[in-house]
């Protein structure tokens, strides 16, 4: 309801998108495409509240408010809400139904796409969000300064359970590394579909994210380079992956170009580079939650051995892995230690990923 990318849907013979009976609250029916599950359980929503944490003086964050099932609470909870809403349906039912209570003047609602428009300041974030924005909008909110206590947030299952997934988890990806790089995620509560009106297609979970304060020292840019070479093929060895004839070409293209310019990338990014290089992460994010072996053979992924001897930097590339003990260790298995163990060495080695 908040952002993402929204179909123009024509209602035909009552219906929302030209098929099935729409799902309608207060008159308005709610379009599945742009992801308006509203939450109708009020007991489901008492319990969020509780377990955000919300203080009496918080400003709160929430998007996609859809009627305001969910906004009447967090106005019940906290100082005021600033509501972000795409639909200019939902925009004004939200504003009928608490024009002329007490709670009107402490609610702001911002009509607009949530990934494009600037956030204010806010303590906490509350949403139950369209599952087609997860992956940006989770990036968008660790980029915001300055920094939120937690945001409390509505997932798919899946999305929640990658976000949480540990070192050795089948669900273990590039999202779960990066995203608790910055902050500290829990899994709250499990929610079946049939608490929503519609119901969507699949279970959801709710999710909290604490930024870590402060960041950990690292070079984003770096990390993510190095995450994202390493879960190109999660369940290969470390030693195959490296031996990739793209891999070495951008390592060495990259080792070439600051030999010569006499650059360093030492050190950790401050926190105005690192918000930035968070929020970039948006652009390329499909492959973020979804990283897989697609099971393709070693030939075809490994530099020939023909091409291979003889290579100065291959071999630099593959001491440093022996030199940490990772030539035959899986990203998948790695943990947040042993990455930044990893990037530091091959940094001092003179090799960078960014």
């Amino acid at each position: 309801m908040a952002g993402g990318k929204i179909k123009k849907e024509k209602l035909r013979n009552g219906s929302a998108g030209g098929g099935g009976n729409p799902h309608f609250q207060g008159g308005i029916p709610f379009h599945k495409s742009k992801g308006q599950h509203i939450l109708k359980n009020p007991l489901l929503i008492d319990s969020i509240i509780q377990k955000s944490g919300i203080k009496p003086t918080d400003f709160i964050l929430e998007i996609g408010p859809g009627t305001g099932n969910l906004t009447k609470k967090l106005l019940e909870a906290g100082k005021s809400v600033i509501a972000v809403e795409v639909d200019p349906r939902m925009v004004l039912e939200l504003q009928r139904r608490f024009q002329g209570t007490p709670f009107s003047s402490r609610l702001k609602v911002i009509q607009g796409d949530v990934l494009k428009c600037e956030l204010p300041y806010f303590d906490i974030c509350v949403a139950n969000i369209p599952y087609q924005i997860s992956s940006p909008l989770t990036f968008k909110l660790l980029s915001h300064r300055p920094l939120f206590r937690c945001a409390v947030i509505m997932f798919q299952r899946e999305f929640a359970m990658r976000l949480v997934a540990q070192p050795g988890d089948t669900l273990y990806c590039r999202l779960s590394v990066n995203t608790q790089l910055l902050a500290r995620v829990s899994h709250l509560l499990k929610v079946g579909r049939n608490n929503f009106r519609p119901p969507p297609k699949v279970d959801s979970s709710v999710v909290r994210i604490e930024p870590r304060k402060p960041l950990p020292p690292v070079n984003f840019k770096e990390w993510d380079g190095l995450v994202r070479i390493c879960f190109n093929r999660k369940n290969k060895t470390l030693g195959s992956i490296f031996r990739q004839k793209t891999v070495l070409s951008l390592l060495e293209k990259n080792y070439k170009t600051l030999q010569a310019l006499q650059l360093s990338h030492e050190g950790s990014s401050d926190d105005t580079e690192m918000a930035l290089a968070v929020s970039a992460l948006g652009d390329t994010l499909e492959d973020l939650s979804m990283d897989v072996d697609d099971g393709r053979d070693d030939e075809e992924m490994e530099v020939e051995d023909g091409n291979a001897k003889g290579s100065e930097f291959k071999e630099k590339v593959l001491n440093v892995l022996k030199q940490g003990d990772f030539e035959e260790r899986r990203s998948s298995k790695l943990t947040q230690t042993e990455f930044m163990f990893l990037l530091s060495l091959f940094n001092k080695a003179g090799i960078h990923f960014s």
